[in-house]
């Protein structure tokens, strides 16, 4: 057996060449978010995992969800991420403001966020990307039967309830389209300039070694329903045209096992989609951050599987470009809304 790797952005390229030219390897590593577009270059699994008896329920559910397409599970994950929403504690603690706690609400987000932005700084930083996450935690849906649904009224709340963070209250940086959004929020939280900001628990590790203040873990705010926490991660399947499918799933079945996923989780890398190893990484990459531990296990126990279409790489382009024209006040969130759903269907 060949190891072959290749850069994050190259691998996505190269992925459906490979598979056009039968030379895609016997495994093949698979992201969630990438699934509808890659699914049907894989074998199905579920006959698989009942012939051996393989404990699917062993695994977080909503990365389970994340793994398959159309109801068929088409990867072993071997990681799971919830987003959350990270914080510097040392500005919660300068302005006397109380720092969040698992079950918190939007308007109490914004209310923290108001109380944080002042002397320059800004209580929360605001991604085009993190419409979907943003909705899904309030519970509005934007994908109906598997559609992009932009229109409805549910994700035009949720994308007003975003874009009034930025061109409303102000409590967030307005972000230029064009950019790359997640590395500008990022760097202006690692400088100690935004004092909140949504990322996933795989950047935390690196996040204690960037910045020089004290960050603390919560789960994104709900709205008026339970959270709904979307998560993302990666694991592996079995090319649909290997000719050692046998030998590929007993070897998928090795790399996500209970004793792969701990030493992942020693590394403090991976936080394991296998819910009985998380204990793991609990202990080593969380044991510093405020919250961590708590804030994690309550979003898993309140997680969904990030709905997204076979070209979500194109609606958060779409994202990209047209929400920074809201942020700033020259459109509306609805027009937003309206404006990316066309395009997005349409090419």
């Amino acid at each position: 057996m060949t190891l072959k790797t290749a850069p994050w952005g190259d691998y996505w390229t190269k992925l459906p060449v490979l598979a056009a030219s039968g030379q895609l390897a016997d495994i093949v590593a698979m992201q969630s978010l990438r699934m509808p577009n890659f699914y049907s270059i894989l074998e199905p699994l579920g006959d698989r995992a009942k012939a051996d008896s393989f404990d699917v329920d062993a695994f977080d559910s909503s990365i389970i969800g994340g793994m398959s397409a159309n109801g068929e599970l088409y990867g072993l994950p071997y990681d799971v991420g919830p987003w959350m929403i990270f914080y510097n504690k040392d500005m919660f603690a300068a302005d006397g403001v109380a720092e969040p706690t698992p079950g918190w609400t939007f308007d109490e987000f914004v209310t923290t966020a108001k109380a944080l932005t002042k002397d320059g700084n800004y209580g929360a930083g605001i991604t085009p990307q993190n419409f979907s996450i943003i909705a899904s935690a309030l519970g509005d849906h934007y994908v109906t039967d598997g559609t992009l649904d932009l229109t409805n009224a549910g994700a035009i709340a949720a994308a007003q309830s975003m874009v009034d963070l930025v061109a409303t209250d102000k409590v967030a940086p307005v972000v230029a389209s064009g950019s790359d959004p997640g590395a500008f929020i990022s760097g202006r939280f690692d400088a100690g300039n935004v004092g909140m900001y949504i990322d996933g628990p795989w950047a935390m590790i690196n996040k204690i070694d960037t910045v020089d203040f004290q960050i603390g873990l919560a789960p994104l705010p709900r709205g008026e329903g339970d959270l709904e926490a979307a998560t993302a991660g990666s694991g592996f399947g079995i090319s649909a045209s290997s000719t050692h499918k046998d030998a590929a799933w007993q070897a998928i079945q090795v790399i996500t096992s209970p004793e792969a996923l701990v030493y992942l989780a020693s590394q403090g890398r991976a936080l394991p989609a296998r819910t009985a190893q998380q204990v793991t990484w609990y202990d080593v990459a969380a044991k510093d951050v405020a919250g961590a531990r708590e804030a994690l296990e309550y979003s898993l126990a309140h997680s969904a599987t990030y709905e997204i279409t076979d070209n979500w790489n194109a609606v958060e382009n779409l994202f990209n470009q047209y929400f920074p024209q809201a942020f700033a006040g020259s459109a509306t969130a609805e027009a937003t809304m309206n404006a990316v759903q066309s395009l997005a269907v349409n090419q």
